[in-house]
Protein backbone atom coordinates (compact mmCIF):
# COMPACT_ATOMS: atom_id res chain seq x y z
CA UNK A 1 0.00 0.00 0.00
CA UNK A 2 2.99 2.45 0.69
CA UNK A 3 4.54 1.45 -2.60
CA UNK A 4 1.34 2.35 -4.24
CA UNK A 5 1.47 5.66 -2.60
CA UNK A 6 4.37 6.81 -3.08
CA UNK A 7 3.86 6.01 -6.94
CA UNK A 8 1.07 8.27 -7.25
CA UNK A 9 3.31 11.08 -6.02
CA UNK A 10 6.02 10.09 -8.79
CA UNK A 11 9.31 8.30 -8.79
CA UNK A 12 11.44 9.78 -11.53
CA UNK A 13 12.57 13.48 -11.02
CA UNK A 14 13.24 15.43 -14.14
CA UNK A 15 16.92 16.07 -14.96
CA UNK A 16 16.83 20.47 -14.73
CA UNK A 17 14.38 20.07 -11.59
CA UNK A 18 14.20 17.28 -9.04
CA UNK A 19 11.70 16.79 -5.96
CA UNK A 20 13.38 14.74 -3.02
CA UNK A 21 10.81 12.55 -1.42
CA UNK A 22 12.16 12.29 2.38
CA UNK A 23 9.73 9.85 5.13
CA UNK A 24 10.34 10.22 8.52
CA UNK A 25 8.04 8.70 11.68
CA UNK A 26 8.85 11.97 14.07
CA UNK A 27 6.31 15.22 14.49
CA UNK A 28 6.90 18.20 12.44
CA UNK A 29 8.73 19.69 15.68
CA UNK A 30 10.86 17.34 16.45
CA UNK A 31 14.50 18.46 16.52
CA UNK A 32 15.27 16.16 13.95
CA UNK A 33 12.85 17.45 11.91
CA UNK A 34 13.87 20.80 12.09
CA UNK A 35 17.24 19.42 10.91
CA UNK A 36 16.10 17.75 7.67
CA UNK A 37 14.07 20.99 6.89
CA UNK A 38 16.76 23.44 7.75
CA UNK A 39 18.98 20.65 5.14
CA UNK A 40 15.78 21.14 2.31
CA UNK A 41 15.99 25.20 2.47
CA UNK A 42 19.34 24.86 1.80
CA UNK A 43 19.82 22.21 -0.56
CA UNK A 44 17.18 24.70 -2.60
CA UNK A 45 19.42 27.57 -1.74
CA UNK A 46 22.49 25.77 -2.81
CA UNK A 47 20.92 24.41 -6.26
CA UNK A 48 19.31 27.81 -7.37
CA UNK A 49 16.29 25.80 -6.44
CA UNK A 50 16.73 23.09 -9.55
CA UNK A 51 17.13 20.41 -5.99
CA UNK A 52 14.04 20.52 -3.49
CA UNK A 53 13.17 18.16 -0.50
CA UNK A 54 9.38 17.10 0.23
CA UNK A 55 9.25 15.84 3.60
CA UNK A 56 6.32 13.42 5.17
CA UNK A 57 6.36 13.28 8.71
CA UNK A 58 4.65 11.81 11.21
CA UNK A 59 4.94 7.97 9.23
CA UNK A 60 3.01 9.44 6.72
CA UNK A 61 4.82 6.56 4.57
CA UNK A 62 5.08 3.62 6.75
CA UNK A 63 7.17 2.92 9.55
CA UNK A 64 11.03 3.54 9.57
CA UNK A 65 11.54 -0.13 8.20
CA UNK A 66 9.12 0.12 5.44
CA UNK A 67 11.01 3.30 4.76
CA UNK A 68 14.39 1.42 3.99
CA UNK A 69 12.31 -0.96 2.09
CA UNK A 70 11.20 1.84 0.15
CA UNK A 71 14.37 3.30 -0.47
CA UNK A 72 16.20 -0.23 -1.32
CA UNK A 73 13.01 -0.66 -4.08
CA UNK A 74 13.63 2.71 -5.38
CA UNK A 75 9.85 4.01 -4.93
CA UNK A 76 11.12 6.73 -2.48
CA UNK A 77 14.25 9.10 -2.34
CA UNK A 78 15.24 9.72 1.34
CA UNK A 79 14.47 8.80 4.65
CA UNK A 80 15.61 9.81 8.43
CA UNK A 81 15.82 6.18 10.44
CA UNK A 82 17.13 5.02 13.86
CA UNK A 83 20.78 3.29 13.35
CA UNK A 84 18.88 0.42 15.34
CA UNK A 85 16.48 -0.16 12.37
CA UNK A 86 19.34 -0.51 10.18
CA UNK A 87 21.26 -2.83 11.53
CA UNK A 88 18.72 -5.24 10.14
CA UNK A 89 19.69 -4.33 7.07
CA UNK A 90 23.39 -3.50 7.30
CA UNK A 91 25.09 -5.72 10.43
CA UNK A 92 27.61 -2.77 11.31
CA UNK A 93 24.99 -0.22 12.01
CA UNK A 94 24.16 -2.46 15.14
CA UNK A 95 27.74 -1.05 17.16
CA UNK A 96 26.05 1.73 18.20
CA UNK A 97 23.10 -0.66 19.92
CA UNK A 98 25.94 -1.50 22.28
CA UNK A 99 25.15 -0.63 25.85
CA UNK A 100 27.63 2.04 27.27
CA UNK A 101 29.98 1.90 24.26
CA UNK A 102 30.63 5.52 24.48
CA UNK A 103 32.08 7.50 27.57
CA UNK A 104 30.24 10.89 26.31
CA UNK A 105 29.02 13.14 24.02
CA UNK A 106 33.11 13.94 22.72
CA UNK A 107 33.66 10.70 22.19
CA UNK A 108 30.31 9.84 20.38
CA UNK A 109 30.49 12.68 17.87
CA UNK A 110 34.21 11.96 17.27
CA UNK A 111 33.30 8.26 16.27
CA UNK A 112 30.29 9.43 13.99
CA UNK A 113 32.62 12.22 12.54
CA UNK A 114 35.84 10.37 12.19
CA UNK A 115 36.67 7.54 10.20
CA UNK A 116 35.02 4.95 12.09
CA UNK A 117 31.74 6.78 11.10
CA UNK A 118 31.91 7.35 7.96
CA UNK A 119 33.12 3.99 7.23
CA UNK A 120 29.89 2.71 8.61
CA UNK A 121 27.55 5.35 6.55
CA UNK A 122 28.68 4.04 3.29
CA UNK A 123 28.67 0.16 4.57
CA UNK A 124 24.73 0.14 3.18
CA UNK A 125 25.80 0.97 -0.31
CA UNK A 126 26.17 -2.90 -1.17
CA UNK A 127 22.56 -2.89 0.30
CA UNK A 128 21.00 0.04 -1.96
CA UNK A 129 21.51 2.72 0.62
CA UNK A 130 23.77 5.14 1.64
CA UNK A 131 24.06 6.84 4.82
CA UNK A 132 24.22 10.53 4.04
CA UNK A 133 24.90 12.32 7.91
CA UNK A 134 24.21 11.41 11.40
CA UNK A 135 22.01 13.41 13.93
CA UNK A 136 21.86 13.84 17.47
CA UNK A 137 19.55 11.38 19.33
CA UNK A 138 20.96 11.36 22.39
CA UNK A 139 21.30 8.70 25.29
CA UNK A 140 18.62 6.12 26.10
CA UNK A 141 17.49 5.84 29.72
CA UNK A 142 15.09 4.37 31.42
CA UNK A 143 11.61 5.43 32.38
CA UNK A 144 9.36 3.73 35.21
CA UNK A 145 5.43 3.84 35.37
CA UNK A 146 5.54 3.72 39.23
CA UNK A 147 9.16 2.52 40.42
CA UNK A 148 12.48 4.34 41.09
CA UNK A 149 15.36 2.35 38.97
CA UNK A 150 18.99 3.29 40.77
CA UNK A 151 20.79 -0.20 40.27
CA UNK A 152 20.00 -3.07 37.89
CA UNK A 153 18.39 -5.32 40.43
CA UNK A 154 15.45 -2.53 40.38
CA UNK A 155 14.56 -3.92 36.49
CA UNK A 156 14.52 -7.47 37.84
CA UNK A 157 11.01 -8.62 36.43
CA UNK A 158 9.88 -5.39 34.65
CA UNK A 159 8.80 -5.36 31.28
CA UNK A 160 10.90 -2.86 29.28
CA UNK A 161 9.54 -1.57 26.30
CA UNK A 162 12.57 -1.63 23.24
CA UNK A 163 13.16 -1.04 19.42
CA UNK A 164 13.47 -4.05 17.37
CA UNK A 165 16.97 -4.50 18.01
CA UNK A 166 18.20 -7.67 18.78
CA UNK A 167 21.18 -5.75 20.44
CA UNK A 168 18.81 -3.62 22.33
CA UNK A 169 16.96 -7.08 23.32
CA UNK A 170 19.99 -8.23 24.80
CA UNK A 171 21.31 -5.48 27.14
CA UNK A 172 17.96 -5.11 28.65
CA UNK A 173 17.53 -8.57 29.34
CA UNK A 174 21.10 -8.40 30.31
CA UNK A 175 20.06 -5.92 33.18
CA UNK A 176 17.29 -8.44 34.60
CA UNK A 177 14.44 -6.88 33.06
CA UNK A 178 12.04 -8.57 30.24
CA UNK A 179 12.82 -6.95 26.58
CA UNK A 180 9.52 -6.19 24.86
CA UNK A 181 9.96 -5.05 21.28
CA UNK A 182 6.80 -2.81 20.42
CA UNK A 183 5.88 -0.27 17.59
CA UNK A 184 6.89 3.27 19.44
CA UNK A 185 3.01 4.21 18.50
CA UNK A 186 1.55 1.86 20.96
CA UNK A 187 3.88 2.83 24.16
CA UNK A 188 1.31 5.27 25.82
CA UNK A 189 -1.36 3.17 25.55
CA UNK A 190 0.72 0.52 26.89
CA UNK A 191 2.14 2.04 29.75
CA UNK A 192 -1.57 3.42 30.60
CA UNK A 193 -2.88 -0.21 30.53
CA UNK A 194 -0.05 -1.69 32.54
CA UNK A 195 1.12 -3.85 29.33
CA UNK A 196 4.82 -2.68 30.18
CA UNK A 197 6.16 -1.52 33.08
CA UNK A 198 8.32 1.04 31.00
CA UNK A 199 10.42 1.86 28.50
CA UNK A 200 13.92 3.73 27.34
CA UNK A 201 14.18 6.87 25.38
CA UNK A 202 15.80 9.92 25.60
CA UNK A 203 14.73 13.09 27.24
CA UNK A 204 12.98 15.31 23.90
CA UNK A 205 11.55 11.87 23.13
CA UNK A 206 10.23 10.73 26.63
CA UNK A 207 8.87 14.39 27.12
CA UNK A 208 7.32 14.83 23.50
CA UNK A 209 5.96 11.66 23.21
CA UNK A 210 3.97 12.65 26.93
CA UNK A 211 4.99 9.02 28.09
CA UNK A 212 5.72 11.10 31.60
CA UNK A 213 2.16 11.10 31.71
CA UNK A 214 2.33 7.34 32.37
CA UNK A 215 5.82 6.79 33.36
CA UNK A 216 6.80 8.62 36.43
CA UNK A 217 10.59 7.85 37.15
CA UNK A 218 13.52 8.60 34.64
CA UNK A 219 16.83 7.06 35.58
CA UNK A 220 19.11 8.67 33.55
CA UNK A 221 21.71 5.88 33.34
CA UNK A 222 22.30 6.70 29.91
CA UNK A 223 22.89 2.95 28.57
CA UNK A 224 23.21 3.74 24.80
CA UNK A 225 23.28 6.21 22.32
CA UNK A 226 21.91 4.69 19.02
CA UNK A 227 22.21 8.18 16.11
CA UNK A 228 19.18 8.79 13.62
CA UNK A 229 20.65 8.35 9.88
CA UNK A 230 19.54 10.14 7.18
CA UNK A 231 19.32 7.54 4.29
CA UNK A 232 19.10 7.98 0.53
CA UNK A 233 18.64 5.14 -1.99
CA UNK A 234 21.39 4.02 -4.05
CA UNK A 235 18.70 4.69 -7.18
CA UNK A 236 18.51 8.64 -6.09
CA UNK A 237 22.09 8.86 -5.66
CA UNK A 238 23.55 7.47 -8.72
CA UNK A 239 21.57 9.94 -10.81
CA UNK A 240 22.90 12.55 -9.56
CA UNK A 241 25.58 14.72 -11.67
CA UNK A 242 28.43 15.41 -9.48
CA UNK A 243 27.89 18.92 -8.44
CA UNK A 244 24.37 17.81 -7.40
CA UNK A 245 26.03 15.81 -5.11
CA UNK A 246 28.66 18.68 -3.71
CA UNK A 247 25.41 20.63 -2.94
CA UNK A 248 23.56 17.49 -1.08
CA UNK A 249 26.42 16.89 1.00
CA UNK A 250 27.02 20.54 1.83
CA UNK A 251 23.59 20.95 3.19
CA UNK A 252 23.60 18.04 5.09
CA UNK A 253 26.55 18.85 6.38
CA UNK A 254 25.24 21.85 7.17
CA UNK A 255 22.33 20.90 8.73
CA UNK A 256 24.02 18.44 11.10
CA UNK A 257 25.42 21.16 12.96
CA UNK A 258 21.92 23.11 13.18
CA UNK A 259 20.54 20.11 14.52
CA UNK A 260 22.67 19.22 17.19
CA UNK A 261 21.68 23.07 18.77
CA UNK A 262 18.73 22.33 18.27
CA UNK A 263 18.73 18.55 20.05
CA UNK A 264 21.15 20.20 22.62
CA UNK A 265 18.21 23.08 23.46
CA UNK A 266 15.39 20.50 23.57
CA UNK A 267 16.57 18.08 26.10
CA UNK A 268 17.60 20.75 28.37
CA UNK A 269 13.86 21.90 28.08
CA UNK A 270 12.50 18.16 27.87
CA UNK A 271 14.32 17.68 31.28
CA UNK A 272 13.08 20.70 33.19
CA UNK A 273 9.30 20.13 31.31
CA UNK A 274 9.27 16.74 33.14
CA UNK A 275 10.19 17.91 36.14
CA UNK A 276 7.82 20.49 37.06
CA UNK A 277 5.14 17.88 35.21
CA UNK A 278 6.41 15.75 38.64
CA UNK A 279 8.91 13.24 37.11
CA UNK A 280 10.99 12.39 39.63
CA UNK A 281 14.28 12.74 37.70
CA UNK A 282 17.00 9.77 38.42
CA UNK A 283 20.85 10.27 38.37
CA UNK A 284 22.25 6.58 39.32
CA UNK A 285 25.85 5.27 39.64
CA UNK A 286 26.21 3.61 35.93
CA UNK A 287 29.24 0.99 37.14
CA UNK A 288 26.47 -1.68 38.34
CA UNK A 289 24.88 -1.75 35.08
CA UNK A 290 28.26 -0.91 32.63
CA UNK A 291 29.62 -4.51 34.73
CA UNK A 292 26.41 -6.01 33.89
CA UNK A 293 26.47 -6.10 30.28
CA UNK A 294 30.71 -6.71 30.01
CA UNK A 295 29.46 -10.64 28.87
CA UNK A 296 27.71 -8.79 25.64
CA UNK A 297 30.75 -7.48 25.08
CA UNK A 298 32.89 -10.93 25.89
CA UNK A 299 30.60 -12.51 23.89
CA UNK A 300 31.69 -10.18 20.46
CA UNK A 301 35.15 -10.57 20.75
CA UNK A 302 36.90 -11.94 17.53
CA UNK A 303 33.52 -10.82 15.61
CA UNK A 304 33.18 -8.28 12.82
CA UNK A 305 31.01 -5.90 15.39
CA UNK A 306 33.27 -6.63 18.01
CA UNK A 307 36.23 -4.88 15.57
CA UNK A 308 33.94 -2.17 15.26
CA UNK A 309 32.99 -1.65 18.85
CA UNK A 310 36.70 -1.54 19.66
CA UNK A 311 37.85 0.79 17.41
CA UNK A 312 35.17 2.95 19.04
CA UNK A 313 36.43 2.17 22.21
CA UNK A 314 40.04 3.26 21.33
CA UNK A 315 38.96 6.55 20.35
CA UNK A 316 37.83 6.96 23.95
CA UNK A 317 41.92 7.27 24.64
CA UNK A 318 41.04 3.90 26.38
CA UNK A 319 40.40 0.64 25.11
CA UNK A 320 38.76 -0.95 28.25
CA UNK A 321 34.90 -0.92 29.06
Amino acid sequence: MVALMLASVGCDPVPDSMELRLAHILDSTHPVHLGMAFMGDRLEELSGGSMRVKIYPSGQLGNERESVELLQLGTLDMAKTASSVIENFVPAMGVYSLPYLFQDQDHLWRTLQGDVGQEILLQGEAYRIRGLCYYDAGFRSFYIHDRKVETPDDLRGLKIRVMRSNLSIQTINMLGANATPMAYGELYTALQQGVVDGAENNPPNFFGSKHFEQARYYTLDEHAAPPDVLLIGTHTWNKFSSQQKAWLAQAVEESVEYQRRQWQEATEEALQAVEEAGVTVLYPDKEPFQEAVLPLYDALEGSELGAWAERIRTLAGNSQQ
